[in-house]
């Protein structure tokens, strides 16, 4: 099976992420899709292994396949993570909507740490920009703002919100480069501080629920493996009643 083809027939959930995503499109904004399939149990089954991801088969689109996005949430990876509180979903299935209903499975005080570490991250080639251009890449230091802001609100809420709301516009402010870059790392500074005042006293678990998403990983493979039996038994039935003379 193409790897595109396991998008196309597979998918389970896909939605919109990005500006959109994130109330801050523009006009010039691209469609930044995200996806979830689920690889069919019986290629597991075999020495060459489905993909554990998918670049395309649209523009800006990039599917993982079920427990690799399990996986990454489960390790608070931020990308991941927002994926499944996006306002813009474009599909879903029942497995799709029982992934959607364990958004708060995954959700911990880790995402202090891989939200924070992601952050310092681009900081630094914000930092290595100013150094080299004598200013950042705006849009980029619009986004980490977002983000920080995420991390915070998810840390003192339990809930993680993707859309900034009523904060578009100081955002957009940003990216169009009218904000200092000394206001800009004052504002990352402070959101920084205000994420680590939040943690010890957030309302999320220590942990992810892992039993309960491994739990749900495991259904939909056997429900997969069956589906396939399923199938395989109908056809082979098939082929046994014209071989008599009877279809």
């Amino acid at each position: 099976m193409h790897p595109q083809d396991l998008v196309r027939d597979h998918t389970v959930y896909s939605c919109v992420m990005g500006s959109r995503a994130f109330g801050l499109a523009t006009d010039d904004s691209d469609t930044d899709r995200r996806g979830v399939f689920l690889a069919p149990t019986p290629l597991f089954w075999r020495f060459e292994k489905p993909p554990t991801h998918v670049d395309g088969p649209a523009e800006e689109q990039f599917s993982w396949e079920l427990e690799r996005f399990c996986e990454l949430a489960l390790r608070a990876n931020p990308n991941v993570l927002e994926c499944l509180h996006s306002p813009l979903v474009e599909h879903v299935t029942d497995t799709g909507r029982e992934l959607l209903a364990l958004r708060d499975a995954f959700l911990s005080r880790q995402a202090h740490d891989t939200f924070a570490r992601y952050a310092l991250g681009q900081r630094k080639k914000l930092d290595a920009d100013v150094r080299t251009h004598g200013a950042p890449r705006w849009k980029h230091a619009m986004h980490l703002l977002r983000l920080l802001m995420s991390c915070r609100d998810l840390l003192r809420t339990g809930e993680l919100t993707i859309d900034v709301g009523d904060r578009r516009e100081p955002l957009l402010e940003v990216k169009r480069g009218e904000v200092s870059w000394p206001e800009v790392e004052s504002w990352m500074s402070r959101l920084a501080a205000e994420a680590e005042e939040a943690a010890p006293h957030s309302p999320l678990p220590a942990e992810p629920d892992r039993e309960r998403i491994e739990d749900f990983l495991f259904r939909a493979r056997r429900a997969s493996a069956l589906e396939a039996y399923t199938d395989d038994e109908v056809v082979q039935g098939v082929v046994r009643r014209v071989a008599a003379g009877q279809g």
